[in-house]
Parts: structure tokens; sequence; C-alpha cells
């Protein structure tokens, strides 16, 4: 059994948790932190595909998905050989391909279990459907929430798990539920055949090889946000302090 870690500071998708350090891609080892990268490539590209960008220089694309243009150059190197010199880069095919690759020309559906304040926001997330995921069920174990429509689906049954995986073939779970029933929802979905989770709970999931987990702490994130706040200040300070003896000095 491998259990996922905690977020990676700057992501609140741990790059590294719960998967291996690279990752076959079309029969090529890519660098897991590269994988982590492209989504974000994709996001930018289709930012410069929306303001009529036809096409775009490295830096450019460096300059827009935040990185810088050597290691963007060296990702995307990766995926095989997309620019041309003294051109750039195609937006509208680099973009299908880094999309091809990562999957997301294809429809996933996609299973919410725990629908409760931040389940039902995940659902009413648009922004899943135009990235290749599809919401195919909502599931909860309240008996009072059967039948209550978010967006657009009714809450189901979480005792219904295994026929909605089955019906559509889903490969991708997300838990939304308290803590202490996170590690149960993982055991049944991974008994029902879903190989991919993502993690909202606050805590660290067990799974047995061949399944995926990928962990979101919102809460990390802010302390790591905290942390730095913290060292700003006291660097402030210190500045301060030191700026007031120079003065006693002279």
């Amino acid at each position: 059994m491998r259990a996922t870690g905690a977020a990676t500071p700057g992501s609140p998708l741990d790059p590294t948790a719960s998967v291996p350090a690279t990752v076959a891609v079309g029969g090529a080892a890519i660098p897991e932190a590269t994988v982590a990268r492209l989504p974000v490539y994709l996001r930018a590209l289709t930012a410069l595909a929306d303001a009529g960008t036809t096409t775009c220089s490295s830096e450019e694309l460096a300059a827009a998905a935040g990185v810088n243009s050597a290691k963007l150059r060296k990702d995307l190197s990766y995926l095989g050989s997309y620019g041309t010199r003294g051109v750039g880069y195609d937006v509208e095919y680099l973009r299908y391909q880094i999309a091809r690759e990562i999957g997301v020309t294809q429809d996933w559906p996609v299973v919410i279990v725990g629908i409760g304040n931040l389940g039902h926001a995940l659902a009413n997330y648009s922004g899943f459907r135009s990235r290749g995921f599809r919401i195919v069920a909502l599931l909860d174990a309240a008996a009072g929430r059967r039948g209550e429509e978010v967006a657009g689906l009714p809450i189901r049954s979480f005792d219904e798990l295994e026929s909605v995986v089955a019906e559509h073939r889903v490969a991708i779970g997300v838990v939304a539920t308290p803590a202490a029933a996170a590690q149960e929802v993982c055991d049944r979905l991974v008994a029902a055949g879903v190989t991919s989770i993502l993690n909202f709970a606050p805590t660290v999931l067990a799974v047995p090889e061949g399944v995926d987990v990928r962990k979101v702490d919102l809460s990390i994130e802010l302390q790591i946000l905290a942390f730095h706040e913290q060292r700003k200040a006291q660097a402030e300070g210190g500045a301060a302090r030191a700026a007031d003896a120079a003065e006693v000095i002279a």
C-alpha cells in the first residue's frame, strides 16, 4: 500500500504524491515535474489562442505560463519538436499536441463523493467540462440529500457507487468527504475499479499499486503563505531596526 503525501510548497497539487519520478508517454520517460507543468502550458496556450495569437516564441509562452524559457523548451522537448526556429510555436497546433499528450482530447467521466459545501462547489465548477472532464454522478451518504439537484445532477446514494462506476466506466473519483470517511470512500472507489483519485479530504490516503492519488489541501497552502508573510515581516522588522541603529550611531 502507498500513502499520499502533503502538498508541495507552491502547488496545491503535489507533483510527487503517490506518483513515480518519471512517467512513460508514448514510450518516452517524462519527468513528473514536467508532466505537472503541461496543464499550465495548455492553459497559457488557450489564453493566447482566445486572444487571437496564432504564433508565439518560447519567451512569450514561458512568460504566459510563469516559467523561464529554458525550462519550457526542455519540457516541450520531451514531447517532440513542435517549434520552428525564427518563427516560434503554432499556438493551436501546440495546444492540441499537449492536450493529446495529457489525455484531455477525450472525455473523462468523473464521480464526486461527498456533496457538502466543497463537493457542491466542485460540482458547479464549469472548468471541468471545458477541460475534458464530465461529472457523471454526485454521491453522498446522507439520506436527506437524496434527490437534491446540484448543477443539473441529482445527488445519489453512496451505495450506488459500484453501479455508477460500471455504467459510466469511471476511472477518476473525487473525494470531498470529511477526513474520517475518506479512507473508506477511497477503498470503495478502488474496489469498484477507479484508478485515479483526487483527494480534497484533509488526510493521507493509502492506495494499492496502480492507483494514483493527487492531494489538494488548501489549508496547507495558506499555511505556506503565512510562513512567507512571517518571514517578510521579520526581514522588514530587521531592516527597520538596522536603520534605527544606524541613525543612533550617526
